[in-house]
């Protein structure tokens, strides 16, 4: 599944991150590559031991928990620390896929990725080039989003970012371990979820909404892993 989630972060969440990162200091992003990845990636990244990158990880973390359409996309059961990364003259990322595990520094223990997400914190019109090219078994999709929003994709997906040839693409990115292992299951209940909702909009609690609130819970109870 890939999904795009509006307005992850607020305007004012945005303001404060951008100051915070044009004053930042910055990594070679090799440095935390792994071995199939190093060849290809060109870009700059934050420290983890950075304090700024332990500040925005509080920002992004608590903003996707607390967006309703993230949560019944991903059901997160941990969302690894984000990092953040910047890309300028021609820097960019060559075709790829994430680590199927990925150790969390912060918490000290290793974790699935089951999915991945990317939060932009600038606008398309701020850079040339910087397409995130996605491809699954429904083709190829390049994207660039709105500063605030957010991608959600598989891991196991074979994605680059296109060369950025003009100004600075800024992003976070990072790694879910879903409650439910399968894409599939997830795609499952992310569409039980919407129509649950859309009927609640429409006609409010009624009893076929319950119903199907029923079944979706047994569902969950049933694929989860926690």
């Amino acid at each position: 599944m890939l999904l795009h989630i509006p307005n992850v972060l607020t305007k004012e969440q945005l303001i404060e991150c951008r100051k915070l990162l044009e004053k930042a200091s910055w990594i070679d992003g090799k440095l935390t590559a792994g071995s199939q990845a190093v060849n290809v990636k060109s870009n700059l990244q934050l420290a983890e031991n950075d304090p700024l990158l332990k500040y925005l990880r509080e920002i992004i973390t608590s903003s996707l928990k607390a967006n309703p359409l993230f949560v019944s996309a991903a059901l997160p059961n941990h969302i690894i620390s984000p990092f953040v990364n910047r890309y300028e003259n021609s820097g960019a990322y060559g075709n790829h896929v994430d680590n199927s595990i990925l150790y969390d520094a912060t918490i000290g223990k290793s974790y699935r990725t089951d999915i991945s997400c990317s939060l932009f914190f600038t606008d398309p019109q701020e850079y040339e080039g910087g397409e995130m090219v996605i491809e699954d078994t429904f083709g190829t999709h390049e994207v660039k989003l709105p500063a605030g929003d957010l991608l959600l994709y598989p891991s196991t997906s074979l994605h680059r970012v296109e060369p950025v040839t003009k100004g600075v693409r800024m992003v976070s990115f990072m790694w879910i371990q879903s409650m439910i292992r399968s894409a599939w299951k997830r795609s499952i209940l992310f569409e039980l979820d919407n129509t649950i909702q859309s009927l609640r909009a429409k006609y409010g609690e009624t009893q076929e909404a319950v119903n199907l609130s029923i079944h979706y819970h047994k569902l969950l109870q049933e694929w989860a892993e926690i």
